[in-house]
């Protein structure tokens, strides 16, 4: 019985209709753009990976060098301005460190804000949208 409904299935796929063709074609081409979208996300995606690690890398390069580099003048200033005011000099770098967190802070969220992820993909599948839109009008 299971072997006649294989062969019955062989036979229509090989006797199918003329307007099956046209189907055949569509799908084949709507295979074709969802791999090639696919492919597209992929590489987009690991474009982002190594943007990303790399971007780690340098930010915590960038804030391990400034830590020290604070450090330093924390105790520079410190050691001058001590036997003025030790309260004064404490105060105020505690004022400027905070201005300057409150400043990276601000940039920070204007970053996140603004970050688009994968926008060539989303593009791609826009004007595939379109385009669909159109032929189907």
């Amino acid at each position: 019985m299971l072997s006649q409904r294989i062969i019955f299935v062989e036979e229509a796929a090989v006797h199918s209709s003329p307007l099956a063709a046209p189907s055949k074609d569509f799908a084949r081409r709507l295979m074709t753009i969802g791999e090639n979208r696919l492919e597209l996300l992929m590489v987009e995606v690991q474009e982002e990976r190594e943007r990303l690690l790399r971007a780690i890398l340098l930010a915590l390069g960038v804030a391990l060098f400034a830590f020290l580099a604070g450090m330093a003048l924390t105790t520079a200033f410190v050691v001058v301005f001590w036997s003025v005011s030790p309260v004064g000099v404490l105060l105020a770098l505690t004022v400027l460190y905070g201005t300057v967190s409150l400043f990276l802070y601000r940039r920070f969220s204007v970053l996140q804000r603004d970050w688009k992820l994968l926008p060539a993909t989303l593009d791609q599948l826009k004007k595939d949208r379109e385009c669909f839109e159109q032929c189907f009008k």
